[in-house]
């Protein structure tokens, strides 16, 4: 969406600056909050036709509203509803997810696998564990292609405490390079809650290199403390759009009132081949995935449309 919106990928634009396109699809567009709906609905040409999609039950926008959910709620677009789960266990968890349903599901290929935790250290350790040698081991999934998603940045095993433990045993150096050092496996942030992954390659007066999908990038000095994090670990909003081989999600005791239903919904969904869940939050979990859906966005958007539909 970012390289959409600056022009450095997408369709090209007019002397106007709109989008030479007469149809344009968007993809993941429950992550559009309404500053970005607005920008790509000014881009688009006259009579140009745009087509959103993207699954409703996942978590939304890091920014302000939640421009998909609105335009479903007003119902004055077409709408064509077509989700075909995703198929095994993982496909079958968490499609009773999106309805209000934690079952147990049945994994002879240890496709599901759930780890009881007591406390903070016991997570830190089982994950390490479990990207560094079970999962790579049982699954066949390397730890380059595992993904750890947690509640939050901060707490006892959130991104900050899980990415320093993985790279102690994944990747361990002294961060020369304003706390990274080649190889290291880091996400570039070029806005709040998107991220970009990749893998550092090295630095120089320019800055930090890192070697993303889509292309190298080059992060200034000055924007690498801002811009630039650790990426073993992330989190559930960050990985939104996203999807590994293999994802561990973590679910510390002190992070259970971050949890609920398009949370657990977006981070179980997270990986195809394999889920490892990290459990520390009991009774948490049931309850989140069965009461607790998003709380609701207020922006003028909804009435703002609706006033533009005709009254039957």
């Amino acid at each position: 969406m970012d390289g959409l919106l600056d022009g450095t990928q997408g369709p090209g634009r007019g002397p106007d600056g709109a989008f030479t396109a007469d149809l344009l699809v968007i993809l993941d567009a429950p992550q559009l909050d309404v500053d970005r709906g607005a920008a790509l609905v000014e881009l688009l040409a006259d009579g140009a036709r745009l087509v959103l999609s993207g699954d409703p039950a996942t978590l939304w926008s890091a920014g302000p509203g939640r421009v998909f959910a609105d335009l479903l709620a007003v119902g004055g677009c077409p709408r064509i509803a077509s989700r075909t789960p995703d198929p095994g266990p993982i496909g079958e968890l968490v499609s009773g997810i999106g309805i209000g349903e934690l079952t147990q599901v049945e994994a002879p290929g240890k496709e599901v696998v759930i780890v009881p935790v007591r406390d903070a250290a016991e997570a830190i350790h089982r994950t390490v564990q479990l990207v560094a040698d079970s999962v790579p081991r049982a699954i066949g999934v390397p730890a380059e292609q595992t993904q750890v998603i947690t509640p939050g940045h901060g707490g006892a095993a959130g991104t900050r405490a899980l990415n320093a433990a993985l790279k102690e045993r994944l990747n361990p150096g002294p961060g020369r390079f304003g706390g990274f050092d080649p190889g290291d496996r880091v996400v570039y942030v070029p806005g709040p809650g998107r991220i970009r992954p990749g893998r550092v390659v090295g630095a120089d007066a320019e800055g930090l290199h890192v070697d993303c999908a889509g292309g190298p990038v080059v992060v200034p000095r000055e924007r690498v403390e801002r811009a630039v994090r650790h990426g073993w670990a992330v989190t559930a909003h960050q990985a939104v759009g996203l999807r590994w081989p293999a994802a561990v999600v973590v679910l510390p005791g002190d992070a259970t009132q971050a949890l609920n239903r398009p949370w657990v919904y977006t981070a179980f969904g997270r990986g195809e081949r394999h889920l490892s869940v990290v459990h520390g939050a009991d009774a948490a979990l049931p309850h989140a995935v069965a009461e607790l859906t998003a709380k609701p966005r207020t922006t003028r958007l909804r009435t703002l449309v609706g006033a533009q539909l005709p009254t039957s």
